[in-house]
């Protein structure tokens, strides 16, 4: 039997699949009576952002029928845009084939091929992968294992050392890493963490100067108190600020890790698979991490899906767990066979369509067109690293304008903090980066 609700939903979706509008008036009132947005004010719920209906390419639409440039947080994780058809694909062939077998009772064809393919994209030795469902559990996981590992040495390590402007996720351990102001958590700490601060402005730390501070700055968080577990870092700081980070400071990173015995993971979540325009963030260095968590750009938003490699030793020493003789942690639908499917086709397009290497000369359009933003009183500097440009303005309230207005000239920017960040789609062609050069920077002037 069909509710009179039910019916106003099937409404709506014919309407969307046949590109007509949505009662949007209807639509908004249905969030904001039931929907629970994260990372949200209470008041503010469903508040006036766009009801998305549709999208191609790097153009997304709403309700009302209006056209985006989509640039924003949706667009972290869209590295071959929106509809792409080898995609859609993929998930409905698995889907006709078997949704998702549980892998700690058993496997299925999909996950053994997609961790090979990852397998072979990261450098030698980083051969075995875990698969859980979002880039916090894999933070969960990498956490687990780096305790785990030196417990089955018979060598206790708990400590991590990390940025303080860090952001690994929002389960609690992940939280629990962050120094930044919106993820304390009010909890007992689960184990120690050693938050460095940034020894000068992000705006500054870019430049060669900043490299020897910062590297002592780590130096000395490693080696002033027990010996870590782990050293836990991005190779660029997203939601810390779009901080671009010093040539040479994980190359620092690895040979003071080396020095130490603390394992070196790398957090690829948003960098990972062409965002820096190199596969991973890492790969501008030319170090081999021990451990590497990676997620959005992986199954392009199609699907949740993350995922951890690491080394066969760190894998092996697990055999020394005295309950399984393994690692205790996983989810019924990690490793979903719909999304490696789905994963399995984004590496194809990545690979078919040189996305990667279109990100670092889009990104090099991107911010050469933004630079000249700079000169802006209310901005404090214009950075990028591949595919992704920071706006950072003198005040958050000025950031905030920037992104409205953009917004009213048909681009979705991302703000956090002070910075105003461009991310769009590996897929955005040298016209939609003069777009989205255009409209930000008209946004500016309309201040």
């Amino acid at each position: 039997m069909c509710t009179a609700r039910g019916a106003d939903m099937i409404v709506d979706m014919l309407h969307t699949n046949v590109g007509e509008a949505v009662d949007e008036a209807s639509a908004r009132q249905r969030d904001h009576r039931y929907v629970w947005h994260p990372w949200s004010p209470v008041k503010e719920t469903a508040g006036d952002a766009p009801i998305l209906v549709s999208g191609e390419g790097y153009h997304v639409r709403d309700a009302a029928g209006r056209e985006y440039l989509d640039a924003m947080a949706s667009a972290m994780n869209s590295s071959c845009g929106y509809a792409h058809p080898a995609l859609i694909a993929a998930a409905e062939r698995q889907l006709s084939l078997l949704p998702h077998f549980d892998l700690s009772v058993g496997t299925h064809l999909p996950v053994g091929r997609v961790a090979e393919r990852i397998s072979g994209l990261l450098p030698d030795g980083l051969g075995r992968t875990l698969f859980v469902n979002s880039g916090s559990e894999a933070t969960e996981a990498a956490v687990r294992i780096a305790h785990g590992y030196w417990r089955n040495l018979g060598r206790p390590r708990d400590r991590i050392v990390t940025f303080a402007a860090g952001y690994h996720g929002t389960t609690l351990v992940a939280q629990h890493l962050s120094g930044l102001p919106t993820n304390v958590t009010h909890t007992v700490d689960p184990f120690p963490v050693t938050r460095v601060e940034l020894p000068v402005p992000a705006r500054e730390l870019r430049a060669p100067e900043s490299l020897a501070p910062l590297v002592e700055a780590f130096e000395r968080a490693v080696l002033d108190g027990a010996p870590p577990a782990a050293v836990f870092v991005e190779a660029f700081l997203n939601v810390g600020g779009g901080v671009v980070l010093p040539s040479g400071f994980l190359r620092a990173l690895r040979e003071l890790c080396d020095r130490t015995g603390a394992l070196l993971v790398l957090d690829e979540v948003f960098c990972g698979f062409g965002r820096t325009g190199r596969v991973f963030g890492f790969d501008h260095e030319g170090i081999t991490p021990d451990l590497v968590t990676m997620s959005k750009g992986l199954s392009g938003g199609y699907v949740p899906f993350a995922a951890l490699s690491t080394t066969e030793a760190v894998y092996r020493s697990f055999a020394a767990d005295p309950l399984i003789g393994g690692l205790r942690y996983g989810h019924t639908t990690g490793g979903h066979a719909v999304a490696c499917a789905v994963a399995l086709a984004v590496l194809d397009v990545l690979e078919e369509q040189k996305l990667v290497p279109a990100a670092a000369a889009r990104g090099e359009e991107l911010l050469a067109g933004l630079l000249p933003l700079a000169e802006h009183p209310e901005v404090a500097d214009v950075r990028g690293l591949g595919l992704v440009a920071t706006v950072e303005c003198h005040r958050p309230e000025f950031a905030a304008g920037l992104v409205a207005r953009a917004r009213e000239r048909g681009t979705l920017l991302r703000r956090q903090g002070c910075s105003v960040m461009a991310i769009p789609p590996l897929v955005i062609d040298r016209a939609g980066v003069a777009e989205l050069v255009r409209t930000t920077g008209k946004a500016l002037e309309d201040h």
